[in-house]
């Protein structure tokens, strides 16, 4: 028997406060994970699929709405439906879609696609929801049974309390660490029309990846993350700076707290830190770079220093003065702190959501999987990388027509020895 539907409303957890606030015109922080499938998408199956985990997810079917004080987010009473693939990925969610539904259901061919507004969850949250549908589509489809595993829940269970929770409020610490750092280099390029994203993805055997890595001694992320600050070096090299005006390179690397905090929430609980190095200081060998983006990822991740970095946000949150300031003001106040402290501290994301880990019994339907965030307002190129099934898919997504930045990326892998695919949109 089908629930009763009842509204609910969920106050933005810490991480998510800031995306209503900053949306402009080209651009409003979207992301999209997909999977491909062997065989071709029904669009109705994935709709009843989608229908079927709302009452599982309640904190994924929202749309957003503006209080006098905070924005919030509230249910809706029916799944959207799959629509087909339009465009290209990433268009525009504006807010009066957003105050209709902030999630996308899309295929396109064998491609099942959700796009979702940052303030709804993040990657590794949108990607276990992504693997449910994906596991519920397939019982629908094939009358097979998927078992609640690897990621995968009972559908017909209720959400559990901690998936619907603010994680943010549960790993504080006594002392907070500002966010004080040196503006970073940043990267420019003729805007494209029609706010049109250009995506080129490598995919890279996992194997050669992880072995490059361990001959440096560092993890795939600080690998990447090494690979790329080359890159972006050499576009600084090209501008024909002398050394002492140069900025530091350094990549923005978002942490799944999950891990960090034993914790499972389905809305957003990651926290970006900065890492890279100054070039006023001199040349560096591809093995120092890579060292010192091993190190300073390590240092900066452990539990106490991102406990600190919470404390940071959820003191401004739970601020008694700053909770009695109007909505409209907040938003001006929030867009003056995100543009001081925000992006200018980075040059780029390099966000790796993992290996993705499925039941059995899913694993010879399915092909492949992708994660494409989207480019940021000051930030014209960003990259993605997720891993499945041997292979590793890093997309690079750019608002720009120059396409320099990917050359310079998947040729020095390919220098390193790793081969890459090349594919674009």
């Amino acid at each position: 028997m089908k629930k009763q539907w009842k509204k609910q409303w969920y106050r933005l957890d810490n991480a998510a406060l800031i995306f209503p606030a900053i949306i402009r015109k080209n651009w409003n922080n979207v992301f999209r994970v997909a999977v491909t499938l062997h065989e071709q998408v029904d669009p109705e199956t994935l709709s009843r699929a989608a229908a079927d985990l709302k009452p599982r997810f309640p904190t994924i079917f929202v749309r957003l709405k503006a209080g006098f004080f905070w924005y919030y987010l509230e249910t809706i009473q029916e799944a959207p439906r799959a629509e087909k693939d339009f465009a290209y990925p990433l268009t525009h969610m504006s807010r009066k879609e957003l105050k209709t539904c902030c999630v996308r259901i899309l295929y396109y061919e064998n491609r099942i696609a959700v796009e979702m507004f940052h303030s709804v969850s993040d990657g590794s949250g949108a990607m276990v929801f992504l693997q449910n549908l994906t596991a519920r589509y397939l019982e629908i489809r094939y009358g097979m049974t998927v078992p609640p595993e690897k990621g995968i829940v009972d559908w017909q269970e209720e959400p559990h309390p901690e998936e619907t929770r603010d994680c943010f409020q549960l790993c504080t610490a006594d002392r907070a660490i500002g966010r004080a750092e040196e503006n970073a280099y940043h990267l420019t390029g003729n805007p494209e029309e029609g706010l049109f994203r250009h995506i080129v993805m490598g995919i890279v055997p996992t194997e050669k990846l992880l072995e490059k890595a361990h001959e440096q001694k560092v993890t795939v992320t600080a690998y990447l993350a090494a690979v790329m600050a080359e890159a972006v070096q050499k576009r600084q090299e090209e501008e024909g700076k002398p050394r002492k005006r140069m900025k530091p390179v350094k990549i923005t690397i978002p942490v799944n707290l999950r891990k960090t905090f034993g914790l499972n929430t389905m809305r957003n609980f990651a926290l970006a830190v900065n890492i890279g190095f100054d070039p006023r200081l001199g040349d560096y060998t591809h093995p120092q770079v890579c060292q010192l983006m091993h190190h300073q990822l390590a240092a900066e991740t452990i539990p106490q220093r991102m406990a600190g970095r919470v404390t940071k946000n959820v003191e401004e949150q739970t601020n008694a003065v700053l909770r009695l300031v109007p909505l409209f003001i907040k938003r001006i106040v929030m867009r003056m702190v995100y543009s001081l402290s925000g992006e200018s501290k980075g040059c780029l994301n390099v966000s790796n959501i993992g290996v993705i880990s499925l039941p059995e019994v899913m694993k010879p339907y399915i092909e492949r999987f992708e994660f494409i965030i989207g480019v940021q307002y000051s930030y014209p190129n960003n990259c993605s990388v997720v891993t499945w099934e041997g292979n590793t898919y890093i997309s690079m997504i750019r608002g720009i027509r120059e396409s320099e930045l990917e050359r310079l990326f998947f040729s020095r892998l390919v220098e390193e020895g790793i081969p890459v695919e090349i594919e674009s949109n």
